[in-house]
């Protein structure tokens, strides 16, 4: 049985070798309300990576989606969206982006330039489209066969959809790929700098407050070690801006009513995509963090309909 490594209550895993068992997170952590302001703060003031972020806010000013949901229940509402849409993601987005997923995360992969034998953490990775063009890349460019990627999400519907999408892949009889449920605010069962490669592709949006995973990225990644981040942008230009704006705001909504008879989920899912930081402030942010980000810290796809961002765990 493939789902083996998912169990309830306690929804179990075991890393890869080297890290020994992991037990995912029973519940969601709940944090205080803030607002957008609040956050942007929140994440420039981590001036070091051993600095506690933010534990209190005052009231909040607007609710997150304009539908009375606080942004403390941002996570929970993110995970009901996401189990309502699991077993179609992969098809909307592929539809909703244009047909560039692929691409992108191709892209992105090829970016990181993982080298023989690294441990990949991939957080926010159910679908496992990340993890497995990460194991291609390592058997056919590096001809590696001792890499390996365990991925963890807060949704266990998205789990199993990778899971049975890889389910009679060598990867999972080798061992080269495990799964967790978890929240990447809180990595608890993964130990200090024990992974190579930390990376997350469009889930820094969906989290409430996106400098505790910034924070835990730095702590379990090794000296040397790769921050590697994918994330929807904010395009650059007037024309482009405002296209991207509608096209968030109107059509995004709609092809998920056409597509998953769901217009409520893909309306919090792009206003979560709008209400993120700009590229310029996210990188600010990592590199608060600990990071050490080269040039400006991010590269544009599609003048910022997705942005790439790796970063180095300074030795």
């Amino acid at each position: 049985m493939i789902f083996t490594t998912i169990r309830s209550p306690l929804y179990r895993a075991s890393i890869f070798n080297a890290l020994g068992a992991v037990t995912a997170s029973p519940t969601i952590s709940r944090y205080p309300a803030r607002s957008a302001s609040q956050l942007l703060r929140a994440m420039s003031s981590a001036s070091s990576p051993t600095q506690k972020p933010l534990q209190s806010a005052s009231a909040l000013d607007k609710p997150l989606y304009g539908d009375e949901v606080p942004i403390s229940e941002k996570e929970e509402i993110m995970s009901d969206v996401y189990c309502k849409v699991a077993d179609r993601y992969d098809a909307v987005t592929d539809v909703i982006s244009l047909w560039m997923n692929k691409p992108w995360k191709q892209r992105f992969v090829r970016q990181i330039q993982a080298r023989p034998g690294d441990k990949m953490l991939d957080v926010a990775g159910g679908t496992c489209e990340v993890a497995k063009r990460y194991l291609q890349y390592q058997d056919t460019v590096n001809h590696d066969q001792t890499s390996s990627v365990h991925v963890v999400d807060f949704n266990k519907n998205m789990l199993l959809v990778g899971q049975r999408r890889l389910a009679d892949s060598s990867w999972i009889r080798d061992g080269r790929i495990t799964f967790a449920q978890g929240n990447a605010e809180d990595l608890c069962d993964v130990p200090d700098s024990s992974v190579d490669i930390y990376c997350i592709s469009a889930g820094m949006h969906n989290l409430p407050h996106p400098e505790k995973a910034l924070s835990e990225a730095y702590r379990v990644l090794r000296p040397g070690g790769k921050f590697a981040c994918l994330e929807y942008g904010h395009t650059e230009g007037m024309i482009i801006g405002a296209v991207s704006c509608w096209y968030w705001d109107k059509a995004v909504p709609y092809l998920g009513q056409v597509l998953a008879n769901d217009r409520a989920s893909y309306e919090r899912l792009a206003r979560s995509v709008r209400t993120f930081p700009s590229q310029k402030q996210f990188a600010q942010a990592i590199r608060n963090a600990g990071f050490h980000l080269p040039g400006k810290g991010y590269e544009l796809y599609q003048w910022g309909m997705m942005v790439a961002y790796i970063g180095i765990k300074k030795v």
